[in-house]
């Protein structure tokens, strides 16, 4: 593709931002963490392509406990200040399920338009 029309395509899968919340829910599903530990792993997932903004983590947390969708308490650190453990919630496991039925339908969408691109490549 040349470069110009690459830099022209503004696609961006589901932004990484509107991502967050789910994979949050999806990494609190597997283990409880702290929000130090939850953006660690959040980088390490690489779902955005980039790094991870705490504070855009933080905010999420705060948001999903607001919802009842995650819950936390105090646990204290072994050499420091007491730490805010988050888990997830039953609400939190059923929005995590729309989400994965979202995701799965938005991949659908994009496997349809591959299949439909790579047949008009293949007539050109």
């Amino acid at each position: 593709m040349r470069r110009d029309a690459m830099s022209e395509c503004q696609y961006t899968a589901i932004p990484g931002e509107r991502l967050v919340q789910p994979y949050l829910l999806l990494l609190l599903c597997r283990k409880p963490g702290h929000g130090y530990e939850l953006i660690q792993r959040l980088s390490k997932a690489d779902f955005t392509g980039g790094e991870v903004d705490p504070a855009t983590v933080y905010r999420h947390l705060r948001r999903m406990e607001q919802e009842g969708l995650v819950g936390s308490r105090w646990e204290a650190g072994p050499a420091g200040p007491a730490r805010r453990l988050y888990e997830v919630s039953a609400r939190g496991r059923e929005l995590l399920a729309s989400w994965s039925e979202a995701i799965a339908s938005q991949k659908e969408k994009l496997e349809n338009f591959l299949a439909e691109y790579r047949q008009i490549k293949q007539l050109s």
